[in-house]
């Protein structure tokens, strides 16, 4: 279980264009990571409309914004495309930062049980570190509130 404190996973997947990302490539500038369940979905699509309405101010303080779900490349693409999201994107299909960060836990749905990524943001220092975790966030102000926070 990640801790505020601890040194965040590193990982290295590929981002909206198909090109390789790392997470360590940002030291020196503070992230805001969030895991998001599905491109086009009413709530991660609200919740990716309010990072990219929020973005300038994100730029203005020095973060880098980052999402990350389990969707491909492709879909990454059209989901950008759709909603002009400027961000980082990042395909997780394999789930190698979906799991280092613990967000891929069982979840309940209509009386139905299934495992799949829970909504999760951290925010990471300049040095790597996690600062803070939000679990089961609400993507209409998520956005809002990690500004709020930083």
């Amino acid at each position: 279980m990640l801790e505020i404190g601890m040194k965040a996973p590193d990982f290295t997947l590929k981002d909206k264009t198909g090109n390789d990302f790392t997470l360590s490539s940002l030291l020196g500038k503070k992230v805001v990571l969030y895991f998001y369940p599905k491109d086009n979905t009413p709530g991660c699509t609200r919740q990716a409309c309010a990072f990219a309405g929020a973005y300038k101010q994100f730029e203005e303080k020095g973060v880098e914004v980052i999402g990350i779900s389990k969707d491909s490349v492709a879909s990454h693409v059209k989901f950008a495309e759709k909603y002009n999201l400027p961000f980082i994107l990042l395909s997780d299909p394999e789930r190698v930062a979906i799991e280092a960060y613990g967000v891929w836990q069982e979840k309940k749905m209509c009386g139905k049980v299934s495992m799949g990524v829970v909504r999760t943001t951290f925010i990471i220092d300049e040095n790597g570190n996690i600062e803070k975790i939000m679990p089961k966030v609400k993507p209409d102000t998520n956005a809002a509130d990690i500004l709020a926070e930083i």
